[in-house]
């Protein structure tokens, strides 16, 4: 079996065009997993062939990449407006990480939009690849009526519904197709010495010639041929069809280029897996592709013996070896992960390339009904076993579920895949916003603990010097006690009793950058105790707290933000609008037309961030992030805050 993966951004016809692709001869077989992947087996030309269809929002790019993890190449289906080509920056910066080779579909060339040749421009601006059109469009007026073929020069009508006609090609083409021809020559010739010396000696070189040389240079990764058509009318997807017949390289290729990734490099893979699911009643499925023979059930993989294995297209049960290629899904074989390379003995964890982008929508879930909430929990753990892009925590404070989703979509599966798979009902909220707090001036106090209540009875004395420390100090303690007034046993529950009353300050937030220093005291022979001290340390730090003038401290993130270059001018104001401090950008040398724009924001802004960011980034850019500093608020704005989350949210 040959398998492709057909991606790209959202409406530029990918679903009708795998359709398209499977129909050319008889019925294809058809398979959709609850997250939006879909699986297309079909015969063409005696070969069986997979397709996996992905979704094209950027939220659901990991699902992309993980497929390309599997295919043989890929095609890339854009729109033909120039001005769209952005849209496809995400997804030619996977292929080329992953080192897939791919061919370039500009889908609907039925709705005039703009020249093939600005097209072409734009999108080269995202690829380190030279992309080699390979046919000119015949045009009536505006309207796209035919091709010609570089390599071949064969002239075709498209007939709705027909396969297209040969024809001569029109005169007011020649002289476009002259110059696209030997455009495409050059190019070619820079990967072919034979062809480059045939050109400077002025020989044509015969068609058949170069087919083979394209589809060596396929192979090899080194360009990417850009071919176009009508996915609606049919148009253009033989022409598509044959290329990919012709040029895409064979399985054996695919296992050498995971070979080369996998760790140790001898590794002899057995198999790949790309995509899990759960469903109701059944379980875990995987997703793999079969790279040697003797996959089957009960055999060894990954350390385990598969379960049950299914066709990945149809469902049917597979009773013997999935053949070399093939795509199965594996039943009751919990143990193995995806996306992963496996030996029969071993799983090797998939190539960093496949890692998806960081989460930047995080919410809280609280399930409708508390039965659920250990359920939730375990049930979390498990999704994010098969979700990459889906990160599971524990809210600060409150220990409640804290999920890091890549976006509205994905929350918005994920809620659905809790609902009808597992019965869980969930709602989701922001999560609250950490803030801490310190203290401005030093500040002395006295405190005695005292209490008696028959029998032995509880006393502690103890005199303490609580200072501001410098930021990011954290907390300290210190003793200068002299003459033995606390005796040293007890001093281990002075720090012990000074660090608890930093759980809550006055403002009803953790305190930080404070030092305290036991300075004198008092003890009974008979009635202290390490409980005593404890109790005395924690009440004479709180008072001290309380007279020291706290103020609120709001955390503040650095973050990267990951966007195409065009977006970069942008991104100064919105930094500003959300109080952040622009600290600069710079090219992303592992990403052609990319930029890393760094800055500082509040971290409440984050949330207002993520949404801005898909806004003005048309969904492309995403960020990740790290907790920089601590700095201090003031004002109408700190008000709010304590009264919303502090100790004037508890007095209400």
């Amino acid at each position: 079996m040959r398998c492709f993966t057909v991606l790209g951004p959202s409406q530029t016809g990918k679903t009708t065009l795998v359709a398209k692709l499977a129909s050319l001869e008889g019925t294809p077989r058809k398979s959709v997993s609850p997250y939006g992947s879909s699986l297309t087996e079909f015969e063409f030309k005696n070969e069986t062939w997979c397709a996996i269809d992905t979704p094209g929002a950027n939220e659901a790019l990991a699902l992309a990449q993980d497929s390309l993890l599997v295919s043989d190449a890929c095609i890339l289906c854009i729109s033909p407006t120039p001005d769209d080509a952005v849209l496809a920056a995400p997804y030619l910066r996977a292929i080329e990480a992953s080192g897939t080779p791919c061919l370039i579909f500009i889908n609907r060339m039925d709705e005039p939009r703009g020249r093939l040749r600005d097209v072409i421009a734009a999108l080269q601006t995202y690829s380190n690849h030279p992309l080699v059109l390979r046919q000119v469009p015949i045009r009536e007026g505006d309207t796209v009526v035919g091709s010609c073929d570089l390599i071949s020069e064969r002239a075709w009508r498209y007939r709705e519904g027909q396969p297209s006609a040969l024809i001569e090609l029109p005169k007011d083409v020649f002289e476009r197709e002259h110059e696209a021809r030997t455009e495409m020559l050059e190019q070619l010739s820079e990967f072919d010495d034979w062809l480059l010396e045939e050109l400077v000696e002025d020989r044509a070189p015969a068609s058949d010639t170069l087919f083979t040389i394209s589809a060596r240079i396929l192979k090899e990764n080194r360009v990417i041929p850009v071919l176009f058509g009508a996915a609606s009318h049919s148009n253009g997807i033989k022409r598509l069809m044959k290329a990919l017949r012709h040029e895409s390289p064979p399985v054996a290729a695919l296992q050498a280029r995971l070979a080369a990734s996998a760790s140790p490099k001898d590794a002899s893979l057995a198999a790949v897996s790309f995509h899990a699911y759960y469903k109701a009643n059944v379980g875990k499925t995987v997703l793999a592709r079969a790279l040697t023979d003797g996959v089957k059930q009960g055999a060894s993989l990954g350390g385990g013996n598969l379960g049950p294995l299914q066709e990945a297209g149809s469902g049917k049960p597979i009773a013997g070896n999935v053949p070399v290629g093939g795509i199965f899904g594996a039943l009751k074989s919990d143990h193995l992960p995806a996306p992963a390379l496996f030996t029969q003995a071993a799983i090797i964890e998939a190539p960093d390339w496949t890692t998806p982008p960081t989460p930047m929508l995080e919410r809280i879930l609280i399930p409708g009904n508390e039965r659920d909430e250990t359920k939730l929990s375990a049930t979390l753990t498990k999704l994010a076993e098969t979700d990459r892009g889906l990160k599971v925590m524990q809210e600060e404070g409150t220990g409640a579920a804290l999920i890091c989703a890549q976006g509205p979509v994905h929350l918005r599966d994920l809620r659905k895949t809790l609902s009808e798979v597992f019965k869980v009902e969930v709602s989701d909220r922001a999560p609250n916003p950490v803030y801490r707090e310190t203290i401005s001036k030093p500040s002395d106090v006295h405190y005695r603990h005292r209490k008696q209540t028959g029998g032995a009875g509880q006393f502690a004395d103890v005199q303490l010097s609580v200072q501001p420390n410098e930021r990011g100090h954290g907390f300290t303690f210190g003793e200068n006690v002299k003459g033995g007034t606390v005796p040293r046993n007890y001093i281990p529950a002075v720090e012990a009793g000074a660090r608890e009353a930093m759980e809550k300050g006055p403002l009803g937030f953790q305190v930080v950058d404070v030092d305290v220093t036991l300075t004198d005291g008092q003890y009974h022979s008979v009635d202290s105790s390490d409980f005593a001290f404890r109790a005395a340390a924690k009440m004479g730090v709180k008072q001290a707290l309380s007279q020291a003038s706290a103020v609120l401290m709001q955390p503040v993130v650095r973050v990267e933000i990951h966007i195409p270059s065009i977006f970069s001018g942008g991104l100064i104001a919105l930094v500003s609008s959300l109080k952040g401090q622009v600290l600069g950008f710079d090219r992303d040398e592992n990403a052609k037309g990319w930029d890393i724009f760094r800055a500082l924001i509040p971290g409440a802004a984050l949330d207002e961030l993520a949404r801005s960011l898909r806004s003005a980034t048309q969904g492309i850019g995403h960020f990740s992030k790290t907790f920089d500093h601590f700095e201090e608020l003031y004002g109408k704005e700190a008000d709010v805050i304590i009264n919303t989350h502090g100790s004037g949210a508890h007095a209400h």
